[in-house]
């Protein structure tokens, strides 16, 4: 089983494919890298041998930035919006779409269940 920043790659996948398992590398990067180290696109991750795995490991390590390191960047870029109270920043601290969608319908996936708010009952003479 080839393990590389800290992720179980599953083995009976093809390479490319295999890494996008990495937080932090897509499609594009991962054909990048494979090439960068010479290793097919089709071959699959229990076809690497073990050099192949380390040559992987140590060019992920020194040229792209993955997992824990990238999830905390992402957390500080979207603290400093919060911090300086920018609209981006608001809408994080809401809890609301940030990229300009609708709110009035949809947006439940920011917004959570629904909660319903009940009618004022008119008052009885």
């Amino acid at each position: 089983m080839a393990r590389i920043a800290g992720v179980d790659l599953p083995r009976n996948k093809r390479g490319v494919v295999g890494l996008t398992y990495i937080y932090g590398i897509g499609s594009t990067t991962a054909k990048n890298i494979l090439s960068k180290v010479g290793i097919g696109e089709s071959v699959r991750v229990q076809e690497w041998s073990n050099d192949q795995v380390q040559s992987i490991a140590k060019l992920i390590q020194e040229e792209i930035k993955v997992e824990g390191e990238l999830r905390s960047d992402v957390q500080l870029s979207i603290k400093r919006l919060m911090d300086i109270a920018c609209y981006r920043g608001i809408r994080h601290r809401k809890g609301l779409p940030v990229r300009g969608q609708r709110t009035k319908t949809n947006a439940r996936t920011r917004k959570g269940k629904r909660k319903t708010v009940a009618n004022k009952k008119k008052a009885t003479k």
